[in-house]
This record gives C-alpha cells, sequence and structure tokens, in this order.
C-alpha cells in the first residue's frame, strides 16, 4: 500500500470542492467503490500528540484525572468549524495549531496486522500471519481466539508505536456466512449466530486488552453491521443491496454477534454497511444506529460509528436516500455515523452546515467520540503510557509462531477417512498435485500483510525423507488438461497421492462473490484420473467457502478428504503433520457443505432463514435439504466414546431463574442454566485433542420450530489412548431462547433437550414450567419506509 504525506493530502483536498454531484459510477452493478486517495493511501508520519509541552499542556485533554469523554470535549471545543471538518474522515488532518498530528482511521486485523506502513526489509517488515477466522473458528477453542487477538494488539502496538498504524482496527468481521457463495465468508467466524458471537467477544476483548479496561490496548471495530453478505451476486451490488429482513431474523440471527460487541465486550467501534436493509441504507440508518446500538444494546458512549469505506457517498449513490452528497453526508451524522471512511464529510459537511443539514454539535459529536476512544486508549497520555513500551523486539517472540501452527493445525477438519490417515509407515514416496500445492500468499486468504515465512504443502513434503514428486498438473480454474499426464506418471511412481485444490481469492473474494459452489475448472476432471491409478488418494479442499465434493465423498478410490481452509504462515507444515499423523485432527466445519444445486434453487438474496417456496431453509438451523457434509461434521484418528451420569436435567421456573442476582453480576440472562457435562474417553490408540458441539433442540413457543442450534462447545486437549477428560459446557439462560415475530428473545415453557455433536451421543433433557418471560424486547422500527 502507498503512503501519502499528509502534505500531499492537504494539496489535494481544496480541489475536491469542485467535484459535480452529477458525475457518477453506476454502483448498483459496480461492487468496488472507487475511493480518492487520501482516503485508501497510507500516512507515512503518524505520531502521538505532546502534553507534556506545547498548546495541549494546560487543556482538558492532558488531564488525565477526567474521563476520556469530558477530555475529547474539551479538546474538540478548541477546533474552529475547518478544523472539525478537517477530522471527520478516516484520514485526518489534526490540527497544526494546536499540535494536534495528523490521524489516521483504518488499520487491519483480521487475522495479523494487515494496514499498516510495513517498511520494504528488516524490523517493522512483516508481522505474524495466523489462519483466517474460518479455520480459527473451526478450532472450537475460545483460548485460541483470545491467544491471536492478544499477540496481534501487542504486534498492532509495535506498529504504532513507531508511527507506521494508529491504535484502530477495522476488525473482527463478526457477520454471519449464510450463504454459501459469499466471497467475504472466509473472513468470518462461520454460519452461526453464537460463534460468531463468542468469536466477537473473544477477539474484541483479546484487542482492547480485556472488557473495559483502564487503557485500550486496541481499538477493535466490530463490522458489517449490519445485513452484510452479499458483494455481488447476479450483479446485485453490495453497494446499492437493499437486503429484506425482518425483526425476527434480525435479532434472532443477523444482530446477536454485535448485541454481544456492544453489550458484553463493550467494544469501541462499528462500522455500518454499504448495503441498506429495508430501505434505509446502514450509515443512515437511525434504528439501527440510535435505537438499537445505543438505546438497546448499550453502545459505549465514547463509542464511534465509522462508515465502510465510501458508504457515506453510497447513502446517495446508488442508494438514492439523499439528494446529493452534501444531503448524504447530513443524513448519516444525523442517524450516528460518526466518521466517514472517505471523504464526503471533509468535503460536503461544510455545504451541509450552510444549508442548515445539519449542525455543529451534530458534526462536534461524531469527533468528539472518535477522540474519546483515543483518550481511552492512552493516545495523549505521553511515553508513560500502557502499551507505549512495545517494540520490534515484541514482534520477534516466537511464541507467535507457535501459535500461528497451533491454530492451523487444530483448525483442519477431516472430512473422510477410510484408514489412510495418518500415513502408514511403509511409505517412501509421495506425488504432491495440484494448484495448492506449491502456493505462497493463497494461504493468508484476504486482508492481510507481509509474514516472516509461507509454507506451502509442497515445501513442508520437500523438508521431509518422503521422495517428493510434484507437478501441478492444473490450475485452479482452467479447463486445460495439459498437465494431466504428468500427473498421472508422478503418481504411478508414488506410493500415496496427495491432491491440493479447492478455491482461492480468484474465486471468493471481496466484490466477488461465487455464482456456484461447485470445484472450478477441472480440478475433479483431474482427481478422478488419479483415483484410478490404484494407490492411495488424499484430497485437500482448501478455500474459506466450501464446495461440493459429494463425488469425492462418494468415491471409493478417494481414500482422504481434508478442508484445509486458509491456514496462514505455517499451514503447509500443519497439513503435513495431520496427513502424516504427527498431529492429530479435531476441527468441525463452522459451514455446511451443499449440494451444488442449492447455489442455483433460490435467489442468494433472499435473505429469509425460515424454509418458504424455492427456498429450503438457510444454515444447519433451518435447511431442510440433506447436506454433503453437515456443519459440526469433523473425523478424529480415533475413537472417542462420550457418556454421562444422568439423562435430565430436572426442570426450572423460568420467573425463578430470571430473578435478579446480586449487583454487578451483570445481565441476569448471561447466568448458567446448567452445566452440560460428558465424561470422553479415548478408546483408540492415538493421543487426540476432542472437540464438541453443544445443540438445543425444542418445540416450545410457536412453529415454525428449528432443527438445532448451537449452545455451546469446547475442546479438550491431548488425551492419550485410554484416558478421559470431562468435557464441561455451561449453557445460559439466554442460549436457549427463541426469538418471536416482533424480533423479542423470549424464553418459553416447553421440553427441552441437549445433544452432543451431531451424533448426539450424549443427550441431556430438561423442562422450563411457568410463564414465558421476554429477556430482550425488541424496538419498533419506526424509520423504514
Amino acid at each position: 500500500m502507498k503512503s501519502l504525506s499528509i502534505a500531499a493530502w492537504a494539496v489535494l483536498l481544496p480541489a475536491a470542492a469542485a467535484q459535480a454531484n452529477d458525475s457518477f459510477v453506476d454502483y448498483n452493478t459496480e461492487s468496488n467503490p472507487d475511493l480518492f486517495p487520501q482516503c485508501i493511501d497510507l500516512l507515512d508520519n503518524m505520531s502521538f500528540p505532546s502534553c507534556s509541552s506545547g498548546p495541549l499542556a494546560n487543556t482538558p485533554v492532558c488531564d488525565r484525572s477526567l474521563d476520556p469523554l469530558t477530555r475529547a470535549k474539551g479538546l474538540v471545543s478548541l477546533f474552529t468549524l475547518d478544523e472539525l471538518l478537517n477530522n471527520t474522515g478516516n484520514t485526518n488532518l489534526g490540527v497544526p495549531r494546536l499540535n494536534l498530528p495528523n490521524y489516521q482511521v483504518w488499520g487491519e486485523a483480521l487475522h495479523g496486522v494487515g494496514r499498516a506502513s510495513f517498511r520494504d526489509s528488516g524490523n517493522y517488515s512483516w508481522a505474524t500471519s495466523f489462519p483466517m477466522p474460518i479455520n480459527t473458528m473451526s478450532a472450537l477453542n475460545r483460548t485460541l481466539i483470545q491467544h491471536i487477538g492478544s499477540i496481534v494488539s501487542t504486534q498492532l502496538r509495535a506498529f504504532s508505536n513507531v508511527g507506521l498504524g494508529g491504535v484502530d482496527v477495522y476488525s473482527p468481521n463478526i457477520n454471519t456466512f449464510r450463504h454459501p457463495v459469499w466471497g467475504r465468508g472466509q473472513e468470518t467466524p462461520g454460519e452461526d449466530a453464537f460463534l460468531a458471537s463468542v468469536y466477537g467477544f473473544e477477539y474484541i476483548t483479546a484487542l482492547q486488552g480485556g472488557v473495559d479496561p483502564e487503557t485500550i490496548k486496541i481499538i477493535a471495530t466490530a463490522k458489517h453491521y449490519s445485513g452484510y453478505d452479499i458483494e455481488s451476486w447476479h450483479g446485485h451490488s453490495r453497494l446499492g443491496n437493499d437486503m429484506q429482513i425482518t425483526q425476527q431474523e434480525l435479532s434472532e440471527y443477523y444482530m446477536p454477534p454485535f448485541i454481544v460487541a456492544a453489550m458484553d465486550a463493550k467494544v469501541r467501534s462499528v462500522m455500518c454497511t454499504y448495503n441498506a436493509v429495508n430501505g434505509v441504507p446502514g450509515c443512515a440508518n437511525k434504528f439501527f444506529l440510535q435505537t438499537l446500538l445505543r438505546d438497546t444494546f448499550g453502545f459505549v458512549e465514547e463509542g464511534y460509528v465509522s462508515g465502510d469505506c465510501g458508504a457515506v457517498y453510497n447513502v446517495w449513490n446508488p442508494h438514492g436516500y439523499a439528494a446529493n452528497e452534501s444531503a448524504a453526508s447530513a443524513a448519516s451524522v444525523l442517524a450516528g455515523t460518526d466518521i466517514d471512511c472517505g471523504t464526503s464529510y471533509q468535503w460536503y459537511l461544510d455545504e451541509a452546515a450552510g444549508d442548515a443539514l445539519v449542525a455543529r454539535s451534530e458534526i462536534e459529536r461524531g469527533v468528539v467520540r472518535l477522540y474519546g476512544s483515543l483518550v481511552a486508549a492512552g493516545y495523549f497520555d505521553g511515553e508513560d503510557a500502557a502499551f507505549r513500551d512495545i517494540s520490534w523486539e515484541d514482534v520477534l517472540e516466537t511464541e507467535a509462531w507457535d501459535v500461528a501452527y497451533q491454530a492451523a493445525v487444530e483448525s483442519i477438519v477431516l472430512l473422510k477417512n477410510d484408514g489412510a490417515l495418518p500415513l502408514k509407515n511403509g511409505v517412501k514416496s509421495v506425488a504432491v498435485v495440484g494448484p495448492w500445492a506449491n502456493v505462497s500468499e493463497e494461504l493468508q486468504g484476504n486482508y492481510f500483510g507481509p509474514a516472516p515465512y509461507l509454507i506451502s504443502p509442497l515445501d513442508a513434503f520437500k523438508e521431509s525423507d518422503f521422495d517428493v514428486h510434484y507437478v501441478k498438473g492444473a490450475d485452479l480454474n482452467s479447463n486445460s488438461t495439459a498437465g494431466f499426464e504428468d500427473a498421472l506418471k508422478a503418481a504411478r511412481k508414488a506410493d500415496v497421492v496427495v491432491f491440493a485444490g479447492g478455491i482461492d481469492n480468484t474465486i471468493e473474494a471481496e466484490a466477488m462473490d461465487r455464482e456456484n459452489i461447485t470445484w472450478p475448472g477441472n480440478q475433479l476432471d483431474l482427481i478422478n484420473k488419479l483415483s484410478k491409478v490404484g494407490k492411495p488418494l488424499i484430497v485437500l479442499q482448501m478455500g474459506g467457502g466450501q464446495v461440493d465434493s459429494s463425488s469425492l465423498k462418494n468415491n471409493d478410490n478417494v481414500n482422504a478428504l481434508i478442508w484445509g481452509g486458509y491456514p496462514g504462515q505455517s499451514g503447509g507444515h500443519a497439513l503435513f503433520d495431520i496427513i502424516t499423523g504427527a498431529k492429530a485432527p479435531a476441527g468441525r466445519l463452522v459451514t455446511t457443505q451443499y449440494p451444488a444445486n442449492y447455489a442455483t434453487d433460490f435467489p442468494a438474496i433472499d435473505m429469509n432463514l425460515r424454509p418458504s417456496g424455492d427456498n429450503p431453509g438457510q444454515t444447519y438451523v433451518w435447511y431442510t435439504g440433506d447436506p454433503v457434509y453437515e456443519f459440526g461434521h469433523g473425523l478424529f484418528y480415533t475413537t472417542f466414546e462420550e457418556s454421562t451420569k444422568g439423562s435430565s436435567a430436572g426442570s426450572f421456573n423460568i420467573q425463578d431463574i430470571l430473578a435478579p442476582t446480586h449487583p454487578g453480576h451483570g445481565r441476569v440472562e448471561q447466568k448458567t442454566l446448567l452445566n452440560f457435562t460428558a465424561t470422553v474417553e479415548n478408546t483408540g490408540d492415538v493421543k487426540s485433542d476432542y472437540t464438541g458441539l453443544i445443540f438445543a433442540n425444542t418445540t416450545a413457543g410457536p412453529a415454525p420450530y428449528p432443527n438445532k442450534w448451537v449452545v455451546g462447545f469446547d475442546r479438550l486437549g491431548g488425551l492419550e489412548a485410554g484416558d478421559s477428560q470431562t468435557l464441561t459446557v455451561p449453557v445460559s439462560i439466554e442460549s436457549v431462547a427463541r426469538t418471536d415475530e416482533k424480533g423479542n428473545r423470549v424464553l418459553y415453557p416447553g421440553s427441552y433437550e441437549l445433544a452432543l455433536n451431531n451424533e448426539r451421543s450424549v443427550v441431556v433433557s430438561f423442562e422450563l414450567k411457568g410463564d414465558k418471560a421476554v429477556i430482550l424486547s425488541w424496538p419498533e422500527d419506526t424509520t423504514s419506509p
């Protein structure tokens, strides 16, 4: 990413006034915003303000006895109108006369430091590159998520402390991966709202340094708020989509990760979306940004809302929700969008204020929130502030590399195995074939920075004692068969064949959805030919989104199938160690692998989860068809036997369990209703981790009834053959609630079951008695047309 000096940025600023509101791209079909350089280019001279001397020294912003919002108000009150407007974007000029330096909102930390002014070589030229979130969630390990977030925040602080980045990031992406064609599903924790909520809580609090810590380590941003999960499907641009979502499903599915982020994790920033929901663009949606986010979810007072980059502009073009760009800017400010990742606010709010569309105090509110969060992050507190001593030496800590490897190993999912894996001791030679065999940056997915190293599957095999025969054989998305015969020759010479293929970011990406969920090109043709050679065949299915692998599942000559996702810098080593048995797989799918026709039977822009018409139901919670591989599927190298002492947990009176607890306990509905407990014994002969998903189901409340839904999970580490461990998963009151048609979260009296994994190896029942009770009242949306 090119760096832009603040002087160059300032030169460009006045020229913007001549921009005509009637010359624009049609973003109803174009999915990539055309952003100005001063929005996207990185600043090259960021620094911290001084409170020890100079104009700010004796002002409220430097008084550490005051709360962050009061300090920020004191600062912003000193700004002229022009100075105020200069600090409403993501690339801000600061206030030179006050010695307030420029500041750039918009770092990235999806799975590592992804947007900073990396140097060309030496110190600060790389950062640890972890697996993508779709991988990390597949490990079902809360501690791992925390560990990754903590390491990433430390590395971000190191870059910030030398002026190569700020103290905020546009991460994590906690949207739910509703439809399999979505190009950005790879960035998310999967299709389940509970898992996305847990992931968001753990990652946000790790980035920020805890829940509401004394000093924020890194300001996290929960994105994209809300109802965003389509990029470009059939020409439906994310910039102009108007997603029709019922209040029931907003509350039940699309909003819970953001509720947890705001209520529980105390996230300091939220990003509003390009798309509209029910007729109102995300960044002009007062129901979302004020009624829900602040009034209902309790978003922190100094927390700020940033528009996605160019989203304020999109309120006008293509949504047509405002008459021009100045009106769009005013509408966004009034709705509650505090900062514009773009240039609309800086170039058009002056005009909007002159036309009395918005007042200075309303513009000020957003800038105060931004600087309030910066105050909370110690931005004004000098060299002795928390985290200011973090340096390149902390980035060099090799523990980070160990965790990147661990995350890759734990995320890998064994979909099929007839006993071919782990490889037997007699295997001496391996044919490594396929378009994913010898990759580099593909391992990182998207939103990545330079990594210290990238290890492909081929690299890992070459470093081993195996005799390796490598032939690419086929490109990812080509019908050429030119490499087939060489691949078959390599297979005939080897004891075992490993084919690495699937999809990558040329197939699924930001601004690019898939039109189908089949294997691209002629990869399956080559796999089919390899399966007839008569050698054990292991297939690695790579990429974030699922592809229909039913032909591989049903082919007896495909001996094993592994989902590897985007496993990061150590991905090749992790895959190699799973294949050879140095490590045992225990990951589980956090998405459903649907048959290919699922992607073409109904429109991907149909946001309704419940089955209706051609829509067979979306996500495992409502899907009425037969998946190729279920959500939660994952095999082991060993066998486990799960048991519990009793099949009934008894009954609970709804009014009793909702009785207020002692002060300071938090939300009563977060209380543990019961602990799901099972004894897990390794009855095989391979040391292995164990993962468990707890599903609930009930016919309490109104129909239609969900198939099941996740209420908890855990990972047990390192069970030796013959050993047992106890799996204990707390099940909260709110996790067993359902959602009524108005969006209220309700506890209904009736019978419930809790089951361990898809196999339902342990089932515990309980009953809720008494009167139904609303545990979250959903306000009425009075803003939508």
